[in-house]
Formats: structure tokens, C-alpha cells, sequence
């Protein structure tokens, strides 16, 4: 009798064969002494359609008139191609998975998805749409090297062990679905604009969109701050006081800065303590690309497709993992790999402790790790290299041999009787785990002065101004989508990082490890946003998107995804069940549908439903917000004013509408895409009724 192993993909099917050894390759599928192992392509299985579940709208196009739609019992069907038919390589493959799990001597099937919900549910759907009913188990796999498929095939659980994972991973994807579908069809048809609404997405870009709008609408204000910069034994000393004085009081600066050059300063005080410095702790997928975007620029889909071929080639342990600790029963794993490092030269020892051991900071996955597996430098691409050292040097930082000793200093320079000043400082004097992961960890010197000794001053008053908010980068906004209700700052100096994983646990966070990557694409790809280099900027279809909603009454903020989030977290907990996430999900969807039975009467004829904008410029008429862009309400009477709603692939927003109706030309608008792809700014004005270029 056999046992059959279906893997997410073929690249972990031949991990697993290479694992189990002395297999056949068939058409489509692997055949051993006691396994068959073949494979989906990843999803093999969608959720159907509106239609599918209402019928074909009587236009044959999207429509209201099957708007909401809340499936009683979700279906899923086979993956389709753009010409609404099942593809056929996908087609081929489930029969062959058919096919297998129904043979005779099959006595047992065994899901082997990606150790996550996604791939929980990716091999669930296959085996229950085959209708084979055999024992089901699951191979759980942190990493994808042969010792580690031989140890998990020994040790699987039966499927109903990872139940309220697939709970989880099922009410996420039906959630997900409703607002998707639901909402993008409201906002495109109300709009006339492709407006993709989504649960995450749409928080992810109205972050983007209050920051760059409060950078866009910050005022600068002038103050006078009161600065010395003087020498003192050949050592340039910078005292920056704590007062401030507004711009139009540069007298009390001026007066101020006279007060403290008159007295004397002198170092009050100074303390030396040697300290040993903690390395940072491993990584788990959010962490490792914060710093892989601020040291190389590099993407986070870039980031995670390279993390996910290491992971696929044996050389990391899995990469959607939003854990920087590791389990206690991985210790003889761990201490197996350092073997593998040290061998390589690293000084590196086994340590214990719970900033690195830690079961109650694990969720299903333990942070990133180098597997026993050391790729040799040909076997990697460049931008692979640089991923999996990264992952490496961290490792081997953790458990370095040596301790990094440090002097740390702090001198206190006191002016007079008017205000003290404290330098801090630090000296590496033992590098240890810095010469694999410098951690930022710098030399800053104090000056070489002594208790008493006098110090030169020179205050002045220095004209400042308060700065603006910075933009968002690949840390700064992944730190705030792991727990968007901390702010920016405390997300940076978090050194206790429970407020972190409790946000994580509850589902406080916008998307998860392995979803957010996948969705920030999106939002790129949706031209809502663009990332140059490490920064994210709004751009004009981002804006328009959250402007539009808001002026539909569709919320979709932080405080409702958190929400969401907190209850599909509690499916996965078994606190509450699918179709109770599914219901709360439905009440938020029937908000936004509610008002649009109250709402003016919609023209059918000619798309118009309300707005108003301005006065028609033809024939004095009142001009209206519509489906497909902006008109004048007294067409019946033959006007035929009309602004279309987009341009060139650029959607015209409300104000620009405006804008041209009140004075005949609107302001630079960007986000035009010409003929040739090539995106470009101009204005629009008013020519005979029509809107045209004003460049």
C-alpha cells in the first residue's frame, strides 16, 4: 500500500522526493517503494464568480442589479484563464490528483502545502474536489532540506489537528472575497473608473495618502534655536539648548544666548561604564526586509521572491514567518547548523536564553534561519547571495562566541546656573558578533575632558524651522502595518516588543506575513502608489481612489480591517466560527449599500446620479458628478456638455472638475500615461466645452 503526498508546487514535490530517495518520475507524478508524490500549481482552486452564483446580468457587463451578493455557500471552481475557461494545464494536473487519490492501493493522502493557511487550504480544496474520502494527514515542513522531510514524514499529524488553520484560511478568503468583489464593482460602476476596493489595500493606501497629504499640506513654522559650537582642547563641542524662541522674538534669543555666554561651563560630571552589547535578534519576514530595502533599495516583493527561492532550495527555513524567536524543542537543530557555521570559521557557540528561545512569541513559525545546507557561491544569484547572508550574518551575530564589550561614557557639561547639557558616547572595545552584523553598533567619541575641567562656549541664536513628516519607507510602513496604533517613534525604539506581538496575535495588524507583500504590489501595480528607491509616494489614482470612497461613505479604515482581522484571529483560536466572520464582514458591506437606497434618483439614460459640480458652461445648467465622468443634468433640452472622468488613463478627481467649471482651467495634474506609456503632467482648461491639454 502507498502513500499519496500532495506538495503546493513541483519544486517542493522534488524536495520531498529527494528526502525519501528512490523515486520514479511519471507523467506528472513521482512513484516510490512506499510514496506517490505529485503536486498542484499553487492554487489550483478559486472562489466563482458573481454570476455564478446570480446568473448573467441582462447587459452581460457588471451591473447593480446583482449587487450585494452574499453567498449562502461559497464555491470554489477551477482556476481560469482570461477567457473565462479552465486552463488546461491546471485541468490535466487535478485529474491527475484525482486520479492518484483514488487509486486502489492509495491507503492514506497527505497534505504537503506550504507550512501556512494558504497552503492549508490550497491542498484541502484539491483532495475535497476529488470526492475521495482516505485517511488525511499533514507534512509539516519548517524548511525544505531531505533531513527535514525524513523527520516530518515520521511525525504527522492527522489533518483535523490543523482544523482551525484551515478555519482561518477559509473565512479569510470568503471575507476578503465579499469586500473585493462586492465593493470594487460599487465603486467602479458608481465611478465609471477600475477602483479595486479591498480589505488591506485600501488602509495600506490611505496611510500613504494622509502622509503624503500632511507633507503636502505642512506649513513650516521659523523659531530661533540657541546653539553653541566652539572648541575645547582642539575637540569641537555642539550644546544645542532647550529653549526656543519664536521667529518674531530673535531680542530673547539674543538676549538668552548673552546670559549663558556669560557664565562658565564646566563638565560637572562623568561616568564610564564597560557594558556588554546584545546582538539583534533574528529575523522574521517584516524585519529582514526593513533592512534588506534600507541597505540595498531592494523591494519587498523582490525580497520575498528571492527569500522564498532559498527556501524552496533548502538553504533558509520558511520565509512567511512573523516570529524573531525560535521554539525550545529546535535546540539540537539549532546547535546541528552551528556545527555547519563553525565549520566555515565563524566563531559561533550555542546559547540559550529567552530573547532567543521563546514558545510564547511563536505563532505557527519560528524566525529566519540558515539550514544546515550552505549554499556554495555558484549556486546562488547575486541578489540571492545578498538575502541569504543577510539571514546568515544575523544567525551567526546571535550565537557568536565572543561577547561585544563596550565603554559606554556620559559627561555632563553645566552652564552656569541656567542649564545642563549630556553627551553620550560609546567605544567598541571587544567587537564579537559586530564583525558579522554591525547592527548600526559605531564608535562616538566624547571629548578627552575631566571633572572641572573648563569648556568654550559660544552661543548664538541659529534660525531653524519645524520639518514635515517624512514619507513613508519599506520600514517605516511595515512597521506601522504590523501594529498601525503605536506611533511612528515607538515603533522605532521599541526595545520590548510585547505591544509588537500582542498587535501580531490579536490581528491587530493591516494583512499579514504572508499577504502584505503580495498586496503593497498590488497597490503599485494599481498605480495607487510608487516606491523609488526605499520610499513610498501617493500617486494620483491613490488619491483619487480614498477621495472617491469618501465621497461614497465607503470606510475602510485601519480601526474596521484591525477589527476583521481580530475576528478571523479568533476563528484561528476556535473562539468564534467561518460564517461568524463571514456575518460581520456582511453587516460592514450592507453599510455602504443601505445609503444608496436613500440616495438621488439615478438617470439610467444618462449615467448621472448626483454631485453637483459646477455650472454648465454652454447653457447655465447645473453639471453633475455621473458614472462615466461629468454632464450637464439639462441634456433633455439638448446640452450635450460632458467632461469625461478619465483622460488619458488619469481619472479626473472632483476638484479638478470643479476647478475648470469655475475658472476655465484646472491646476497640474500628474498621472497622465501618453500613447506610447509615458507618464506626463499638464492642466486642463475649458475649448468650446470640451476639456483639452494646457501645457
Amino acid at each position: 500500500m502507498s502513500t499519496l503526498i500532495i506538495a503546493e508546487k513541483p519544486s517542493l514535490a522534488r524536495n520531498i522526493v529527494a528526502g525519501i530517495g528512490k523515486c520514479t518520475r511519471r507523467n506528472g507524478y513521482y512513484e516510490g517503494e512506499e510514496y506517490l508524490v505529485t503536486w498542484a500549481f499553487g492554487h489550483l482552486f478559486s472562489l466563482c464568480d458573481i454570476e455564478e452564483y446570480t446568473g448573467p446580468t441582462a447587459s452581460g457587463r457588471w451591473s447593480m442589479e446583482n449587487l450585494p451578493c452574499f453567498p449562502e455557500q461559497f464555491r470554489f471552481r477551477l482556476r481560469q484563464g482570461a477567457d473565462k475557461q479552465p486552463d488546461e494545464g491546471i485541468r490535466q494536473q487535478f485529474e491527475r490528483i484525482r486520479s492518484l487519490c483514488a487509486r486502489p492501493d492509495v491507503e492514506r493522502i497527505v497534505n504537503a502545502g506550504d507550512a501556512d493557511r494558504e497552503g492549508e487550504i490550497i491542498i484541502r480544496l484539491c483532495v475535497e474536489h476529488t470526492g475521495v474520502k482516505k485517511p488525511f494527514f499533514r507534512l509539516w515542513l519548517p524548511d525544505q532540506t531531505p533531513e527535514t522531510v525524513v523527520e516530518a514524514l515520521g511525525s504527522m499529524k492527522e489533518e483535523e489537528a490543523y482544523q482551525n488553520l484551515a478555519d482561518e484560511g477559509f473565512a479569510r478568503t470568503y471575507v476578503d472575497w465579499l469586500y473585493g468583489v462586492n465593493l470594487t464593482r460599487y465603486a467602479t460602476l458608481k465611478t465609471g473608473v477600475l477602483l479595486r476596493v479591498g480589505r488591506v489595500i485600501v488602509p495600506i493606501v490611505k496611510a500613504v495618502y494622509d502622509r503624503d497629504k500632511a507633507i503636502e499640506n505642512f506649513v513650516p513654522e521659523l523659531y530661533y534655536a540657541v546653539v553653541s559650537n566652539a572648541e575645547t582642547k582642539g575637540t569641537p563641542i555642539e550644546l544645542i539648548s532647550k529653549k526656543k524662541f519664536d521667529q518674531s522674538n530673535r531680542a530673547g534669543a539674543e538676549e538668552y544666548a548673552a546670559q549663558l555666554n556669560a557664565c562658565q561651563a564646566v563638565v560637572a560630571e562623568k561616568k564610564k561604564k564597560k557594558t556588554v552589547l546584545q546582538p539583534g535578534k533574528l529575523y522574521s519576514l517584516s524585519k529582514l526586509q526593513n533592512v534588506l530595502g534600507k541597505k540595498y533599495k531592494m523591494p519587498m516583493e523582490e525580497s520575498l521572491k528571492l527569500a522564498q527561492e532559498l527556501y524552496e532550495g533548502g538553504f533558509i527555513t520558511y520565509p512567511r514567518t512573523n516570529s524573531e524567536y525560535l521554539a525550545e524543542q529546535e535546540k539540537g537543530k539549532i546547535k546541528k547548523i552551528l556545527a555547519q557555521v563553525e565549520a566555515l570559521g565563524y566563531r559561533v557557540q550555542f546559547r540559550e536564553g529567552k530573547t532567543i528561545f521563546d514558545d510564547s512569541k511563536i505563532e505557527s513559525h519560528s524566525a529566519l534561519t540558515p539550514t544546515y545546507k550552505i549554499p556554495k557561491k555558484e549556486q546562488l544569484t547575486e541578489r540571492q547571495m545578498l538575502v541569504y547572508q543577510t539571514i546568515f550574518r544575523r544567525f551567526a551575530a546571535v550565537f557568536c562566541a565572543e561577547e561585544c564589550l563596550a565603554e559606554k561614557a556620559e559627561m555632563l557639561i553645566r552652564v552656569g546656573d541656567l542649564e545642563e547639557f549630556r553627551l553620550k558616547g560609546t567605544m567598541i572595545l571587544q567587537p564579537g558578533w559586530t564583525r558579522y552584523d554591525d547592527g548600526g553598533q559605531k564608535n562616538k567619541l566624547l571629548p578627552p575632558l575631566a571633572v572641572g575641567d573648563p569648556v568654550e562656549i559660544c552661543f548664538q541664536p541659529k534660525e531653524k524651522e519645524t520639518t514635515p513628516p517624512r514619507h513613508y519607507t519599506i520600514e517605516t510602513l511595515n512597521n506601522y502595518l504590523k501594529n498601525p496604533f503605536r506611533s511612528e517613534k515607538a515603533a522605532a525604539d521599541a526595545g520590548d516588543d510585547r505591544e509588537e506581538y500582542r498587535a501580531i496575535f490579536e490581528g491587530l495588524e493591516l494583512g499579514t506575513e504572508a499577504t502584505r507583500t503580495g498586496i503593497i504590489g498590488n497597490a503599485i501595480k494599481s498605480r495607487y502608489i510608487e516606491l523609488k528607491k526605499d520610499t513610498y509616494y501617493l500617486l494620483p489614482g491613490g488619491a483619487y481612489l480614498i477621495e472617491e470612497l469618501a465621497r461614497m461613505g465607503i470606510e475602510m479604515d485601519k480601526y474596521k480591517t484591525s477589527a476583521l482581522g481580530q475576528a478571523l484571529k479568533k476563528v484561528y483560536r476556535g473562539e468564534l466560527r467561518v460564517e461568524d466572520s463571514v456575518a460581520i464582514a456582511r453587516g460592514e458591506i450592507e453599510k455602504v449599500f443601505h445609503p444608496a437606497e436613500t440616495a438621488p434618483e439615478q438617470d439610467t439614460d444618462t449615467g448621472f446620479y448626483g454631485d453637483a459640480v459646477g455650472t454648465c458652461p454652454l447653457c447655465g445648467g447645473q453639471v453633475v458628478k455621473g458614472r462615466y465622468g461629468y454632464g450637464c443634468l439639462s441634456y433633455k433640452e439638448g446640452c450635450r456638455f460632458r467632461i469625461s472622468g478619465v483622460i488619458c488613463r488619469r481619472a479626473v478627481p472632483i476638484s479638478a472638475a470643479r476647478e475648470l467649471l469655475e475658472e476655465g482651467r484646472s491646476r497640474k495634474l500628474a498621472g497622465f500615461i501618453s500613447k506610447k506609456g509615458e507618464p506626463f503632467e499638464a492642466r486642463l482648461k475649458l475649448e468650446d466645452g470640451r476639456a483639452v491639454f494646457d501645457f
